[in-house]
């Protein structure tokens, strides 16, 4: 993956414009969310993985989309306000952005070409897609929708050790 991946531009859910320069040196796990989705329960899995490895140096990004069946219709405060409620997100969250298509998100690309999916298609198939990445961006790892973040543990923590 190309390391320029950490100055690719990202508006936060506040509406900050900022870049992933910050994490440069983290495992972080990319994941594009929606609020209503029969995963949407998987943010508090990926809260409690945040939690559990976050002084160990991973960080949990959540990028809000609406592109799988208008399950993230709300906007940007409806998000951040129904991931604190529901569920006690404190990892950060980005505004809502496509992760595929023409209009999709430069960071998705990325780590979609990165790390394809299966027989390696590169669109994303529905929400809760995850992408595991190493410090650096110099490897990627990607888990499908229905991989519950629990399961992701193992290669969180060998990552954070490699």
């Amino acid at each position: 993956m190309s390391t320029d991946l950490y100055s690719l531009k990202c508006r936060t859910i506040n509406g900050e414009e900022t870049s992933l320069e910050a994490f440069k040196d983290k495992v972080m796990l990319i994941v594009n969310t929606a609020s209503r989705c029969g995963f949407t329960p998987q943010y508090k899995g990926l809260e409690a993985l945040h939690q559990k490895y976050k002084d160990e140096g991973l960080v949990v990004l959540g990028f809000p989309c609406n592109q799988f069946r208008d399950q993230e219709p709300g906007d940007e405060g409806e998000i951040a306000s129904f991931c604190e409620m529901n569920f006690g997100v404190s990892f950060p969250l980005f505004a809502k952005i496509d992760v595929n298509g023409d209009n999709a998100h430069p960071l998705f690309k990325q780590l979609k070409q990165a790390a394809p999916g299966l027989l390696g298609s590169q669109g994303v198939k529905w929400n809760f897609t995850k992408f595991l990445v190493a410090p650096g961006g110099q490897r990627v790892k990607r888990f499908a929708p229905l991989t519950k973040p629990a399961r992701l543990e193992q290669e969180v923590e060998a990552m954070l050790r490699s």
